[in-house]
């Protein structure tokens, strides 16, 4: 019989009070698996597993004991599976194939069985001389899909799909003029009415620094043409950015970091508040670090005059919390990857078959809340210190779990076998709490925060892998 393994405060002080976990049996977890935790449907837990020609569907109860799996069919085994959107009652799945040489975009929606409940073609591409690297983006409802996919380096081909009518909204192919990919390509994002909204990191170079700006291409069921707009950087640089549509108040929203001349540090934040109806009238405004915020930020407690900080490397602008006022939460966090070789480095660089090892660092956040008018209300850090080697960074970073009184950021301590699972408390004035929460000793668990997924108000459901072995694991307040 299987085994599942519930702890209440069995763990103190190391699990709180109120909270519970529930983890499953081990699962083999081989080289060639991927995998996505689908959601909580009708009181189950679904995970899909992708084995490159396999598809499976496997089903969990309130306990995590597996209760039944399903293998999907498709018209092909070599399908590519692009994502996943569900909802309480269903699942939808969307993937690609080629047939007759011809490239097909289709989505497959299940029921909470896994039983196949409805699927459409959403479109034939027709023959095409490569293979297209199609994404998809998700809407904050679910409820729309945006894929897209650039063909010959400058045409974007797009369509917008509603997922609870299996219909296509619109579709746009459009050519940019002076478009790199890897240069002006920031972007994309999609409403919750299914519009798309495109941006470019445009003259984003020191020597062009009056000229900086981003672009903005939207296009919607109502759109006769594709629409453009730019918005100058008041002759900053963008260090790095992240835009979110606001569909409380129609607002195309971004937060992130900036530098003045010097692209490798940011030496302040910024917060952008658009109309896409007048873009004219947008809201963009900078505020530069404080001494004393720098050098908490890079962990220096004393900097004289002539050694004081002037920036901060390595910082990536992780994600923007909407508030509904219009303004934003800014989550920022300390990355930097490094390559090397050991002292041994001749044996360590060809046994990897030309790889160097890489260190991962993820350390502390920063998080500012910004006023719909671009003034800052507050800002923090939180302090953690996270080191891996050659993982890609799967087991540090951090898990926000959102609830209506405050906002918890969950995050392992140390990446290593065994260690203890922390947790930021923080309200909306900008205190704080930290608390240990959880030692994953004896329990052989190495949890994947960034692949969790919220439930609801009260649980999440976060993956475990170690030793070549899957697990989930559901924590519940």
């Amino acid at each position: 019989m299987k085994r599942s393994l519930t702890l209440i405060c069995l763990l103190f002080p190391f699990l709180g009070f109120g909270q519970k976990i529930i983890v499953s049996e081990d699962m083999p977890l081989r080289n060639d698996l991927n995998y996505e935790i689908i959601g909580e449907l009708k009181d189950q837990m679904l995970l899909f597993k992708n084995k490159t020609l396999d598809y499976e569907v496997q089903a969990f109860n309130k306990y995590l004991k597996e209760t039944w799996s399903k293998k999907l069919e498709f018209e092909k085994k070599n399908v590519k599976v692009l994502g996943i959107t569900s909802s309480k009652q269903d699942f939808t799945l969307f993937y690609t194939y080629r047939k007759r040489g011809k490239t097909i975009l289709k989505a497959n929606k299940y029921d909470a069985g896994a039983n196949l409940k409805d699927s459409t073609t959403i479109k034939n591409y027709g023959f095409l001389f490569f293979s297209p690297n199609f994404e998809v983006v998700r809407s904050e409802d679910r409820s729309k899909v945006l894929a897209f996919f650039i063909e010959k380096q400058d045409i974007v081909r797009t369509l917008s799909f509603d997922v609870d009518s299996l219909d296509i909204m619109w579709e746009k192919d459009f050519e940019l003029d002076d478009f790199y990919y890897h240069e002006d390509f920031h972007q994309m994002t999609v409403s919750n009415e299914g519009d798309m909204y495109m941006m470019l990191d445009r003259d984003n170079f020191r020597s062009k620094r009056k000229e900086h700006h981003f672009e903005v291409f939207s296009y919607g069921a109502g759109s006769e043409n594709l629409n453009n707009f730019k918005i100058p950087f008041q002759e900053m640089l963008s260090y790095d950015a992240y835009f979110n549509y606001d569909n409380l108040n129609k607002r195309l929203i971004a937060g992130g970091l900036y530098s003045e001349k010097d692209l490798s540090k940011a030496v302040g934040y910024f917060y952008l508040n658009v109309d896409p109806e007048t873009p004219s009238n947008h809201i963009l405004s900078f505020e530069k670090f404080d001494t004393e915020f720098l050098s908490n930020l890079m962990g220096k407690k004393k900097v004289s005059k002539e050694n004081r900080i002037k920036g901060v490397p390595e910082m990536t602008a992780q994600e923007i919390v909407l508030r509904r006022d219009g303004g934003i939460l800014l989550v920022a966090e300390r990355t930097r990857y490094l390559e090397r070789r050991s002292g041994n480095s001749g044996r360590i660089y060809y046994e990897n078959q030309g790889r160097f090892l890489v260190d991962y660092y993820y350390d502390d956040l920063m998080v500012v809340s910004i006023h719909p008018s671009g003034k800052t209300h507050w800002k923090t850090i939180l302090h953690k210190k996270q080191y891996s080697q050659d993982d890609n960074g799967a087991y540090s970073s951090y898990f926000l779990f959102k609830t209506p009184s405050n906002l918890r950021f969950l995050f392992n301590d140390d990446i290593r076998q065994e260690n203890t699972v922390s947790e930021y408390v923080l309200n909306g004035l900008g205190e704080y709490d930290r608390n240990s929460i959880l030692s994953t000793q004896d329990l052989q668990l190495r949890l994947r925060f960034r692949d969790a997924l919220q439930l609801d108000a009260n649980e999440l459901i976060i993956p475990s892998e170690r030793r070549n072995k899957l697990k989930l694991v559901k924590l519940e307040y």
